[in-house]
């Protein structure tokens, strides 16, 4: 009889081996669901320990179903509440400098501008990330794979402390986890669709808010030197008023800023960043699409131009209409 060829347990297990043996090598097994799906499933111990270490051991196994493109199920939506809560949270121990701006702002202002730096950057900054992973997921089910959000808990829990520590945000709020068989270009295709996604944000945003500040006349009470890269950079109470022209204001330019800023940091190729799978599939794509948010990021970074004053560009003729 001859000796078996370890290949073949890339494809099934060994029925003459004790089953309770470590297998020689890492395998890869292929079952059919009951509704004809394929499902190829890998099993190793390093990467079970990693899940575990990482919080993902908690995750719900994919349950495939047979809704439309736009179909989220009642876990992923809870997932997603999940992730934009605790990236809004962040986000606003961010913008109050963490436990430290306590004795600087004095802890009643303090806690009075987190409260509303909350919503001014979930509306500002939320739809970067939140339809950034939405455009992993359609182009995904679109190519015929099963693709739903997670959540990362240690990630978020991460994200959270840090910001209340330091006033710092890095955070890892999730992505979206997609099961199927897809050639080197479709995985390609499923990657770039979210920083390109964040692309047409930026690109509609400009407009957008242009308008809605001008309308609201949002940009004329403020005054210019109290503006930075990010807008206004003081707190929202001034004398016991309520500035919301600047919430406004700043909720446009986080628009902005940040979807090009998120664009440009999924492009970069390393790790588990979409621009290392958009690479592998095409150099030609990659350096098109990193270059223009490149580009972009370095001339705002440098002063060449800015959020606010291409906000304020396009709303002052809205204002001017609407006087």
């Amino acid at each position: 009889m001859g000796k078996r060829d370890a290949r073949a347990d890339l494809l099934d297990d060994d029925p003459f081996r004790n089953t309770r043996a470590a297998p020689r090598i890492h395998r890869v097994h292929q079952r059919q669901a009951p509704d004809g799906t394929v499902h190829f499933e890998t099993s190793s111990a390093f990467s079970n320990a990693l899940m575990q270490f990482l919080g993902q051991d908690t995750w719900e196994k994919p349950k495939h179903h047979t809704g439309q493109l736009w179909h989220f199920s009642d876990v992923e939506k809870q997932h997603l509440r999940l992730a934009m809560g605790a990236f809004t949270l962040a986000l606003g121990f961010m913008a109050v400098g963490g436990i430290s701006g306590i004795s600087y702002f004095g802890f009643s202002s303090w806690l009075v501008f987190l409260l509303l730096s909350m919503p001014v950057w979930l509306i500002g900054v939320g739809p970067a990330f939140l339809l950034h992973e939405i455009g992993h997921k359609l182009a995904a089910r679109r190519y015929g794979c099963w693709a739903e959000f997670r959540a990362d808990p240690k990630g978020l829990q991460f994200g959270i402390l840090l910001a209340f520590a330091i006033g710092f945000l890095f955070m890892a709020p999730g992505a979206v986890m997609v099961a199927g068989l897809v050639s080197r270009r479709q995985n390609g295709h499923i990657a770039v669709a979210g920083p390109l996604t964040n692309f047409g944000l930026f690109l509609i945003g400009i407009p957008l808010w242009g308008i809605l500040i001008g309308l609201t006349g949002a940009h004329i009470p403020l005054p210019t030197e109290e503006f930075g890269i990010l807008g206004w950079r003081g707190t929202y109470v001034v004398d016991n008023a309520l500035l919301w022209q600047a919430m406004v204001f700043n909720a446009g330019v986080y628009w902005i800023v940040f979807n090009l800023a998120l664009g440009l940091f999924n492009m970069l190729p390393i790790g588990p960043l979409d621009g290392l799978k958009v690479k592998d599939w095409s150099d030609g794509a990659f350096f098109t699409v990193i270059g223009v948010f490149v580009l972009l990021v370095f001339t705002m970074y440098t002063g060449v131009w800015s959020a606010s004053n291409v906000l304020t560009a396009v709303a002052e003729p809205v204002s001017n209409v609407v006087r």
